[in-house]
């Protein structure tokens, strides 16, 4: 890593910061698991971490206690401001919201993936930063009320208040899908089939009747400006996009589910996720807004799937 100027403008010594920059890699993947999660953005993420590890090496304190806690605090409090704009922006985002698809290595724990799920991603939306920051840090990341409080600046028992009233609002709320790889991996596979052949019939038999379709084109490419109800409406929908040639499809894992890229000239033009429950497709969830595909082009660039463009 390139040393960074400290805050007069002079570098640090090469020595302190090569073991400055070893400490922060060793806790990069935990921190951009916890920004993407926050804010639900992986390119935003990625600015965070950076932006961490900048004010890590910058820092004036030589004498850390805990690099963990330490750069948790800092990227928390940074995804807790950075979601107080993001939220009024939203708020006026043309057509339905979702998050920016991510990959996801196949070998990830099942509670890894469950929490980095399309649907649990959008939940997260409903809480307030210091709920949705409290909630995950303790839930999902394991840490005490204690370490929650020094993060957020707040009581442990006003930690455990926000976490609380955040757990209570996403049971509410939160379906539990299947979890059979297998089955969810051929069920992806046949619905592609199925809206390329253009068969509504084998189409709506694999949907619930009360299929809910989210599509996600932030007003710069064609999409439904309000979720798609039933199975009847989506697969004709479905199969109207399907038409137009889009892009050809590639089964990846994202976000930690069976799914599938779409693409056209090695760029990444849409994404496609499926909630599966009892053997039917009950929600779908495509992006197609090309800023929030550049990310994952990137990923599938670096694993080979696709080649830089």
């Amino acid at each position: 890593m390139v040393p960074l100027p400290s805050p007069d403008g002079s570098l640090p010594d090469d020595g302190v910061a090569s073991a400055d920059g070893a400490a922060f890699e060793e806790w990069r993947s935990l921190l951009f698991g916890i920004a993407y999660r926050m804010l639900g953005s992986a390119s935003d993420a990625e600015d965070l971490v950076q932006e961490t590890c900048i004010r890590w090496l910058r820092r004036s304190d030589r004498d850390i206690e805990s690099v963990r806690a330490y750069l948790v605090t800092i990227l928390t409090r940074l995804c807790m401001d950075l979601l107080g704009s993001a939220r009024v922006q939203r708020t006026s985002y043309t057509g339905p919201w979702l998050p920016e698809p991510v990959l996801l290595d196949d070998t990830s724990a099942i509670e890894q993936a469950d929490s980095l799920s399309m649907a649990f991603l959008v939940l997260l939306e409903e809480l307030t930063p210091p709920e949705r920051a409290a909630y995950l840090l303790h839930d999902i990341f394991g840490y005490q009320f204690d370490e929650v409080g020094e993060s957020l600046g707040r009581t442990p028992a006003g930690c455990r208040q926000l976490a609380a009233r955040a757990r209570q609002r996403v049971e509410d709320r939160r379906h539990r899908f299947d979890a059979d790889r297998r089955q969810a991996s051929t069920l992806t596979r046949q619905f592609i089939a199925a809206c390329g052949s253009g068969d509504v019939q084998a189409l709506i038999d694999l949907l619930a009747d009360d299929v809910v379709l989210w599509t996600d084109g932030g007003g710069r490419v064609h999409a439904a400006m309000r979720p798609v109800l039933g199975a009847y409406r989506s697969s004709r929908f479905l199969i109207n996009i399907a038409k137009r040639r889009i892009g050809w499809p590639h089964e990846v894992s994202l976000n930690g589910e069976p799914g599938a890229v779409f693409l056209d000239a090695d760029t990444v033009v849409a994404t496609l996720h499926l909630d599966i429950l009892d053997g039917k497709v009950v929600g779908i969830r495509s992006v197609t807004n090309p800023e929030k595909l550049a990310h994952l082009h990137d990923e599938l660039v670096a694993q080979g799937v696709i080649t830089r463009t």
